[in-house]
């Protein structure tokens, strides 16, 4: 079955807390050389049928509406590659 991940990140502008919680975090459990972090979220949308450009468009519709607060969130969609 075909799978659309849409991918959720702040907008650069956007402070990002959870993300320097991390980046502070790192250090400490002994990871180096990290100069940033973002967390965002991934939502993974499997579809009936071929994905077409309408079903990408309906995605990234249904991204703008409930997925994401396009204020302060950017976000992407793509179509993955089923394993099988």
């Amino acid at each position: 079955m075909p799978k659309v991940v849409v991918d959720v990140m702040p907008k650069p502008e956007i402070l990002d807390p959870q993300g320097k919680a991390v980046l502070g975090a790192l250090p400490r459990l002994g990871f180096s050389g990290v100069t940033d972090v973002r967390q965002g979220k991934r939502f993974e949308l499997e579809v009936q049928g071929e994905v077409t450009d309408d079903v990408l468009e309906q995605v990234r519709q249904m991204a703008e509406t409930l997925l994401s607060n396009p204020v302060i969130e950017n976000f992407s969609v793509r179509v993955e590659q089923s394993d099988a």
